[in-house]
């Protein structure tokens, strides 16, 4: 299996600004316009995703990046909202460990443990060989909204791998 690469301290790649930024997106992902936009996204998302009928066995193997080639990218306040939706926000520990396995922080028992409040990232994926082509277009109209959406609202736009990310919270 073609590997990402090998792993390595997510907190290596965070900016000078990194508790500051962790600060601006959690502060947006609290606004209720925001909370609606994002929810409007996903429900978007939702329905072009069921079009096209992927299935998912809920195998946790999209969790585990390393071991399928993949890696997750997501935006700033992308990451703020699903910490403040699920009520969790990794430790410094909980970030380098799950760097080292190649894989998410929230895989708990082979499932996702933020589902409800997984990122775009998360759900444009699927391990279903009948899922390819339209899964690329979707996420890159997806990322485009959330774009517009970090400048309508003067939130700090950055865009990075998953536990780098999280990392930002986790100082």
């Amino acid at each position: 299996m073609n590997r990402p690469g090998p792993a390595r301290d997510p907190f290596d790649a965070l900016p000078p600004d990194a508790a500051q930024l962790a600060e601006a997106w959690a502060a947006a992902a609290f606004t209720p316009s925001i909370d609606a936009e994002l929810r409007a996204i996903h429900d978007d998302m939702a329905d072009a995703t069921r079009a096209h009928g992927p299935i998912c066995d809920a195998s946790g193997r999209c969790c585990r990046f390393g071991e399928w080639g993949h890696l997750l990218y997501v935006t700033g306040l992308e990451a703020a909202w699903c910490l403040r939706g699920s009520g969790r926000t990794p430790t410094a520990s909980d970030v380098r460990t799950a760097a080292g396995r190649d894989d998410c922080p929230f895989l708990e028992s082979g499932r996702c443990g933020v589902h409800p409040f997984r990122p775009v990232g998360c759900r444009a994926y699927f391990c279903d060989p009948r899922a390819s082509g339209w899964q690329e277009d979707l996420s890159e109209r997806m990322l485009s909204r959330l774009r517009a959406l970090h400048e309508a609202h003067a939130v700090p736009y950055r865009y990075g791998e998953w536990r780098t990310m999280l990392a930002h919270f986790a100082l």
